[in-house]
Protein backbone atom coordinates (compact mmCIF):
# COMPACT_ATOMS: atom_id res chain seq x y z
CA UNK A 1 0.00 0.00 0.00
CA UNK A 2 1.26 3.51 -1.01
CA UNK A 3 2.12 5.64 2.00
CA UNK A 4 1.04 8.94 3.19
CA UNK A 5 4.61 10.97 2.17
CA UNK A 6 4.22 9.07 -1.10
CA UNK A 7 0.63 10.19 -1.81
CA UNK A 8 1.20 13.73 -0.99
CA UNK A 9 4.21 13.79 -3.22
CA UNK A 10 1.81 12.43 -6.12
CA UNK A 11 -0.40 15.25 -5.56
CA UNK A 12 1.88 17.83 -5.15
CA UNK A 13 3.71 16.71 -8.57
CA UNK A 14 0.06 16.07 -10.09
CA UNK A 15 -0.90 19.93 -8.80
CA UNK A 16 2.13 20.90 -10.49
CA UNK A 17 2.15 19.18 -13.38
CA UNK A 18 -1.08 20.67 -14.31
CA UNK A 19 -0.17 24.16 -13.61
CA UNK A 20 3.07 23.87 -15.88
CA UNK A 21 -0.09 22.72 -18.35
CA UNK A 22 -2.45 25.48 -17.10
CA UNK A 23 0.21 28.23 -17.92
CA UNK A 24 1.91 26.97 -21.58
CA UNK A 25 -1.86 26.52 -22.80
CA UNK A 26 -2.24 29.98 -21.32
CA UNK A 27 0.79 31.22 -22.76
CA UNK A 28 -0.10 29.69 -26.44
CA UNK A 29 -3.40 31.82 -26.09
CA UNK A 30 -1.68 34.50 -25.28
CA UNK A 31 0.97 34.53 -28.14
CA UNK A 32 -1.91 33.52 -30.71
CA UNK A 33 -4.00 36.60 -29.63
CA UNK A 34 -0.66 38.83 -30.10
CA UNK A 35 -0.31 37.25 -33.21
CA UNK A 36 -3.36 38.24 -34.28
CA UNK A 37 -2.94 41.87 -32.90
CA UNK A 38 0.31 42.51 -34.84
CA UNK A 39 -1.40 41.56 -37.64
CA UNK A 40 -4.47 43.88 -37.39
CA UNK A 41 -1.62 46.34 -36.38
CA UNK A 42 0.35 45.67 -40.00
CA UNK A 43 -2.98 46.26 -41.97
CA UNK A 44 -3.77 49.25 -40.55
CA UNK A 45 -0.02 50.55 -41.27
CA UNK A 46 0.28 48.97 -44.37
CA UNK A 47 -2.84 51.52 -45.66
CA UNK A 48 -1.28 54.51 -44.34
CA UNK A 49 2.56 53.73 -45.11
CA UNK A 50 3.38 54.97 -48.58
CA UNK A 51 2.85 52.41 -51.50
CA UNK A 52 6.53 50.29 -51.14
CA UNK A 53 7.50 51.15 -47.94
CA UNK A 54 8.89 47.59 -46.17
CA UNK A 55 6.98 46.44 -43.41
CA UNK A 56 7.59 45.99 -39.66
CA UNK A 57 8.87 42.59 -38.78
CA UNK A 58 7.59 41.26 -35.79
CA UNK A 59 9.47 38.20 -34.17
CA UNK A 60 7.76 35.72 -32.06
CA UNK A 61 10.60 34.94 -29.65
CA UNK A 62 10.40 38.81 -29.03
CA UNK A 63 6.65 38.22 -28.38
CA UNK A 64 7.27 34.87 -26.32
CA UNK A 65 9.65 36.84 -24.15
CA UNK A 66 7.53 39.44 -23.91
CA UNK A 67 4.65 37.47 -22.22
CA UNK A 68 7.02 35.34 -19.91
CA UNK A 69 8.32 38.86 -18.09
CA UNK A 70 5.07 40.31 -18.18
CA UNK A 71 3.92 36.88 -16.41
CA UNK A 72 7.37 36.83 -14.12
CA UNK A 73 5.90 40.86 -13.19
CA UNK A 74 2.88 39.27 -11.99
CA UNK A 75 4.18 37.30 -9.98
CA UNK A 76 6.83 39.75 -8.32
CA UNK A 77 3.94 41.67 -7.81
CA UNK A 78 2.50 39.25 -4.99
CA UNK A 79 6.13 38.74 -4.19
CA UNK A 80 7.73 42.04 -3.33
CA UNK A 81 7.80 43.35 0.19
CA UNK A 82 5.14 45.96 0.88
CA UNK A 83 7.27 48.65 2.59
CA UNK A 84 8.86 50.78 0.52
CA UNK A 85 12.31 50.46 2.36
CA UNK A 86 12.98 46.93 0.78
CA UNK A 87 12.15 47.65 -2.79
CA UNK A 88 14.34 50.50 -2.93
CA UNK A 89 16.78 49.18 -1.65
CA UNK A 90 16.86 46.44 -4.86
CA UNK A 91 16.20 49.29 -7.04
CA UNK A 92 19.82 50.66 -5.84
CA UNK A 93 21.27 47.55 -5.91
CA UNK A 94 19.77 46.86 -9.44
CA UNK A 95 21.39 50.80 -10.29
CA UNK A 96 24.48 49.64 -9.43
CA UNK A 97 24.21 46.35 -11.47
CA UNK A 98 23.40 48.57 -14.50
CA UNK A 99 19.49 47.54 -14.93
CA UNK A 100 17.57 50.52 -15.26
CA UNK A 101 14.22 49.18 -16.29
CA UNK A 102 11.33 50.23 -14.56
CA UNK A 103 10.38 46.39 -14.51
CA UNK A 104 13.67 44.97 -12.85
CA UNK A 105 12.63 45.26 -9.65
CA UNK A 106 9.17 43.24 -9.82
CA UNK A 107 10.82 40.34 -12.13
CA UNK A 108 13.50 39.77 -10.08
CA UNK A 109 10.94 39.08 -7.21
CA UNK A 110 9.14 37.08 -9.57
CA UNK A 111 12.47 35.52 -10.72
CA UNK A 112 12.89 34.45 -6.59
CA UNK A 113 8.98 32.63 -6.65
CA UNK A 114 9.91 30.75 -10.25
CA UNK A 115 13.35 29.23 -8.74
CA UNK A 116 11.82 28.22 -5.43
CA UNK A 117 8.66 26.71 -7.09
CA UNK A 118 11.42 24.70 -9.76
CA UNK A 119 13.33 23.73 -6.64
CA UNK A 120 10.65 22.82 -5.04
CA UNK A 121 9.45 20.74 -7.69
CA UNK A 122 12.96 18.77 -8.35
CA UNK A 123 13.07 17.72 -4.86
CA UNK A 124 9.52 15.79 -4.98
CA UNK A 125 10.30 14.78 -8.64
CA UNK A 126 13.54 13.16 -6.63
CA UNK A 127 11.76 11.38 -3.99
CA UNK A 128 9.24 9.67 -6.68
CA UNK A 129 12.47 8.22 -8.01
CA UNK A 130 14.25 6.76 -5.03
CA UNK A 131 13.49 3.32 -4.14
CA UNK A 132 11.85 2.52 -0.80
CA UNK A 133 10.31 4.19 1.87
CA UNK A 134 11.19 7.89 2.70
CA UNK A 135 9.81 9.63 5.60
CA UNK A 136 7.95 12.36 4.93
CA UNK A 137 9.66 15.10 7.67
CA UNK A 138 13.32 14.45 5.73
CA UNK A 139 11.01 15.17 2.52
CA UNK A 140 9.59 18.33 3.95
CA UNK A 141 13.13 19.49 4.99
CA UNK A 142 14.63 19.52 2.07
CA UNK A 143 11.74 20.80 -0.22
CA UNK A 144 12.46 23.77 2.52
CA UNK A 145 16.60 23.90 2.32
CA UNK A 146 15.86 23.85 -1.47
CA UNK A 147 12.67 26.33 -1.92
CA UNK A 148 14.64 28.27 0.77
CA UNK A 149 18.49 28.32 -2.00
CA UNK A 150 16.09 29.05 -5.06
CA UNK A 151 14.54 32.21 -2.79
CA UNK A 152 18.53 33.46 -2.70
CA UNK A 153 20.17 32.50 -6.58
CA UNK A 154 18.71 35.46 -7.70
CA UNK A 155 20.17 37.62 -4.90
CA UNK A 156 23.73 35.47 -5.68
CA UNK A 157 23.10 36.49 -9.22
CA UNK A 158 22.82 39.86 -8.46
CA UNK A 159 25.93 40.41 -5.95
CA UNK A 160 27.93 38.84 -9.33
CA UNK A 161 26.46 41.34 -10.98
CA UNK A 162 27.30 43.77 -9.09
CA UNK A 163 30.88 42.86 -8.36
CA UNK A 164 31.59 42.38 -11.67
CA UNK A 165 30.46 46.04 -13.05
CA UNK A 166 32.69 46.69 -9.56
CA UNK A 167 35.63 45.66 -11.14
CA UNK A 168 35.11 46.92 -14.59
CA UNK A 169 34.91 50.53 -13.07
CA UNK A 170 37.85 49.94 -11.03
CA UNK A 171 39.87 48.76 -14.17
CA UNK A 172 38.84 51.63 -16.51
CA UNK A 173 39.02 54.75 -14.23
CA UNK A 174 42.70 55.04 -14.16
CA UNK A 175 42.47 55.91 -17.82
CA UNK A 176 39.66 57.49 -17.96
CA UNK A 177 40.95 59.37 -15.07
CA UNK A 178 44.01 60.48 -17.03
CA UNK A 179 41.82 61.38 -20.22
CA UNK A 180 40.48 63.59 -18.17
CA UNK A 181 43.41 65.56 -16.87
CA UNK A 182 44.61 65.91 -20.47
CA UNK A 183 41.17 67.31 -21.38
CA UNK A 184 41.33 69.44 -18.30
CA UNK A 185 44.90 70.62 -19.17
CA UNK A 186 43.91 71.55 -23.13
CA UNK A 187 41.68 74.04 -21.72
CA UNK A 188 38.43 71.90 -21.60
CA UNK A 189 35.26 72.78 -19.22
CA UNK A 190 34.74 69.98 -17.25
CA UNK A 191 31.31 68.77 -18.74
CA UNK A 192 32.80 68.70 -22.42
CA UNK A 193 36.04 67.07 -20.68
CA UNK A 194 33.49 64.15 -19.03
CA UNK A 195 31.57 63.85 -22.46
CA UNK A 196 35.15 63.76 -24.00
CA UNK A 197 36.00 61.25 -21.90
CA UNK A 198 32.65 59.21 -21.76
CA UNK A 199 33.38 59.10 -25.95
CA UNK A 200 36.47 57.95 -26.30
CA UNK A 201 36.03 55.14 -23.43
CA UNK A 202 33.52 53.20 -25.77
CA UNK A 203 35.51 50.83 -27.34
CA UNK A 204 38.01 50.18 -24.24
CA UNK A 205 35.69 50.17 -21.07
CA UNK A 206 31.77 50.35 -21.96
CA UNK A 207 30.65 50.76 -18.23
CA UNK A 208 33.08 53.88 -17.81
CA UNK A 209 32.02 55.19 -20.95
CA UNK A 210 27.99 54.57 -19.85
CA UNK A 211 28.21 56.10 -16.23
CA UNK A 212 30.47 59.33 -18.03
CA UNK A 213 27.05 59.27 -20.69
CA UNK A 214 24.28 58.75 -18.20
CA UNK A 215 26.48 61.76 -16.34
CA UNK A 216 26.26 64.18 -19.09
CA UNK A 217 22.84 63.19 -20.21
CA UNK A 218 21.77 64.58 -16.46
CA UNK A 219 23.86 67.54 -16.38
CA UNK A 220 22.04 68.47 -20.48
CA UNK A 221 18.85 67.67 -18.38
CA UNK A 222 18.98 70.70 -15.85
CA UNK A 223 20.40 68.76 -13.26
CA UNK A 224 23.18 71.27 -11.32
CA UNK A 225 26.85 69.40 -11.27
CA UNK A 226 26.79 68.68 -7.68
CA UNK A 227 24.05 66.22 -7.83
CA UNK A 228 25.15 64.86 -10.90
CA UNK A 229 27.91 64.09 -9.57
CA UNK A 230 26.53 62.36 -6.28
CA UNK A 231 24.40 59.91 -8.56
CA UNK A 232 27.44 59.08 -10.31
CA UNK A 233 28.98 58.06 -6.90
CA UNK A 234 25.62 56.11 -5.88
CA UNK A 235 25.51 53.68 -8.73
CA UNK A 236 29.35 53.51 -9.13
CA UNK A 237 29.24 52.60 -4.98
CA UNK A 238 33.08 52.70 -5.26
CA UNK A 239 35.44 54.50 -3.25
CA UNK A 240 37.64 55.52 -6.32
CA UNK A 241 34.72 57.20 -7.91
CA UNK A 242 33.42 58.32 -4.51
CA UNK A 243 36.64 60.39 -3.61
CA UNK A 244 36.72 61.52 -7.37
CA UNK A 245 33.13 63.25 -6.91
CA UNK A 246 33.94 64.76 -3.53
CA UNK A 247 37.43 66.15 -5.05
CA UNK A 248 35.61 67.59 -8.14
CA UNK A 249 32.16 69.01 -5.99
CA UNK A 250 35.09 70.96 -3.91
CA UNK A 251 36.99 72.06 -6.61
CA UNK A 252 33.28 73.56 -8.43
CA UNK A 253 32.58 75.20 -5.19
CA UNK A 254 35.94 76.44 -4.02
CA UNK A 255 36.57 77.03 -7.44
CA UNK A 256 40.28 75.79 -7.39
CA UNK A 257 42.00 74.59 -10.64
CA UNK A 258 40.77 70.82 -11.85
CA UNK A 259 43.48 70.05 -14.16
CA UNK A 260 46.12 70.55 -11.17
CA UNK A 261 43.51 68.93 -8.66
CA UNK A 262 42.75 65.93 -11.05
CA UNK A 263 46.74 65.28 -11.45
CA UNK A 264 47.32 65.25 -7.91
CA UNK A 265 44.26 63.05 -7.26
CA UNK A 266 45.18 61.06 -10.22
CA UNK A 267 49.15 60.39 -8.59
CA UNK A 268 47.17 59.80 -5.34
CA UNK A 269 44.68 56.98 -6.83
CA UNK A 270 47.85 55.41 -8.36
CA UNK A 271 49.85 55.52 -5.02
CA UNK A 272 46.60 53.51 -3.23
CA UNK A 273 46.68 51.29 -6.11
CA UNK A 274 50.49 50.13 -5.48
CA UNK A 275 49.93 49.97 -1.92
CA UNK A 276 47.40 47.84 -2.06
CA UNK A 277 48.42 45.24 -4.47
CA UNK A 278 51.76 44.96 -1.99
CA UNK A 279 49.18 44.57 0.48
CA UNK A 280 47.82 41.64 -0.96
CA UNK A 281 50.86 40.12 -1.96
CA UNK A 282 52.66 40.43 1.43
CA UNK A 283 49.26 38.83 2.44
CA UNK A 284 49.60 35.98 -0.01
CA UNK A 285 52.27 33.89 2.32
CA UNK A 286 49.75 34.02 5.09
CA UNK A 287 46.83 32.82 2.52
CA UNK A 288 49.14 29.78 1.29
CA UNK A 289 50.28 28.34 4.69
CA UNK A 290 47.07 26.92 5.31
CA UNK A 291 47.29 24.19 1.81
CA UNK A 292 50.57 23.83 2.55
CA UNK A 293 50.43 22.19 5.59
CA UNK A 294 47.26 20.61 5.16
CA UNK A 295 47.30 19.49 1.49
CA UNK A 296 50.99 18.95 0.40
CA UNK A 297 53.19 18.50 3.58
CA UNK A 298 50.68 15.35 4.08
CA UNK A 299 51.56 14.18 0.54
CA UNK A 300 55.08 14.48 0.96
CA UNK A 301 54.97 12.91 4.32
CA UNK A 302 53.06 10.02 2.34
CA UNK A 303 55.51 9.57 -0.42
CA UNK A 304 58.92 10.27 1.78
CA UNK A 305 58.53 7.95 4.81
CA UNK A 306 56.04 5.39 3.61
CA UNK A 307 58.82 3.25 2.44
CA UNK A 308 60.38 3.64 5.26
CA UNK A 309 57.33 2.47 7.78
CA UNK A 310 56.57 -0.28 5.63
CA UNK A 311 60.15 -1.16 5.32
CA UNK A 312 60.23 -0.95 9.31
CA UNK A 313 56.65 -3.11 9.80
CA UNK A 314 58.10 -5.74 8.18
CA UNK A 315 61.20 -6.08 10.03
CA UNK A 316 59.22 -6.11 13.44
CA UNK A 317 57.31 -8.79 12.45
CA UNK A 318 60.08 -10.95 11.31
Amino acid sequence: MLNAPLIISLLVFSATMLFVVAFLVHLGYVRGHQTIVEKIKQSSRAVTLEEGAPPVPTSGDSVLKGQWLAIMARLGDLAKPKEEEGVSHIQRLFLRAGYRGKNATVIFFGSKVVCAAVLLVCVFILQLLIPGPVRFINVTFFAIGFALIGLYLPNLWLALRIARRKEALTLGLPDALDLLVVCAEAGMGLDAAMKRVGEEMKLSNKTISEEFRLLNLELRAGKSRKDALRNLALRADLEEINSLVTLLVQTDRFGTSVAQSLRVHSDAMRTRRTQRVEELAAKLPIKLLFPTIFCIFPSLFLVILGPAILQAIKTLNN
